[in-house]
């Protein structure tokens, strides 16, 4: 892991520089946006919004290239929602969740991310936020904060939280032979209603809704990343 340091560093600094300046937002958001969004007007935010923050954490998996060939696999963690869980059972999420009285968003999301899957909070380096994102059904303001671990964290689930752990390559998310669309009936205002789905095919997981759209919106600053793939680490 010593001899990954310094990619680690770097991959950190220009990626916390990115996030500093003018983010990609809606427009990246929309590219995995249900069509239509029911309940969602971005042009506007209800009042009444409660606040959550989640975890997008970046890391070096297990499955590293020989140091050598100065390349680096990054990996982010997901989780399979418990079936105790009272909203969004079942679905794929990035660990987070409410953000609690006197709270930064940041606290918030290393918080949820040490009670959901285990993440020491003293290992992540926060970078930066992404858009916050309206969740019309729980009616959650959500703020994405990224995060770097120098290595692998020792992943424990919530049992009556988390169904399973996903940790899945960038390099998986930014291949556009996994992003596929299925259509959804849902019903808004007494009638049934056809909803364009698009979502991230994960190891057998549909990965759609909010957290697509706040994956594609920090694809889309490694995008404009300059050699995030080839400068040394890849996704």
């Amino acid at each position: 892991m010593a001899n990954d340091e310094p990619l680690i560093r770097d991959f950190g600094q220009r990626l916390c520089e990115a996030l500093a300046g003018p983010l990609p937002g809606l427009e990246a958001q929309l590219r995995m946006a249900p069509r239509p969004r029911t309940g969602w007007d971005p042009s506007r935010l209800p009042a009444d919004l409660r606040d959550a923050a989640a975890l997008v954490l970046i890391y070096p998996g297990a499955d590293q290239t020989p140091p050598s060939s100065g390349a680096m696999r990054l990996h982010l963690p997901l989780t399979v929602r418990g079936a105790a869980l009272r909203n969004h059972t079942g679905q794929v999420s990035l660990p987070g969740g409410r953000v609690d009285a006197g709270e930064s968003f940041e606290t918030a999301a290393l918080r949820e991310a040490a009670e959901e899957v285990g993440i020491a909070p003293a290992s992540v380096r926060v970078l930066g936020r992404l858009t916050p994102l309206h969740i019309p059904v729980s009616r959650y303001l959500l703020h994405p904060i990224v995060g770097l671990a120098d290595a692998r964290p020792a992943f424990s689930a919530a049992e009556w939280e988390v169904a399973r752990i996903l940790e899945v390559p960038v390099a998986h998310l930014a291949d556009p032979a996994v992003v596929r669309r299925e259509t959804q009936l849902r019903e808004r205002d007494g009638h049934m209603v056809e909803i364009d789905v698009p979502y991230f095919d994960v190891d057998g997981e549909r990965v759609w809704g909010a957290t697509a759209m706040v994956l594609a919106e920090f694809l889309a600053i490694l995008e404009g990343l300059e050699g995030w793939r080839l400068g040394g680490v890849e996704g």
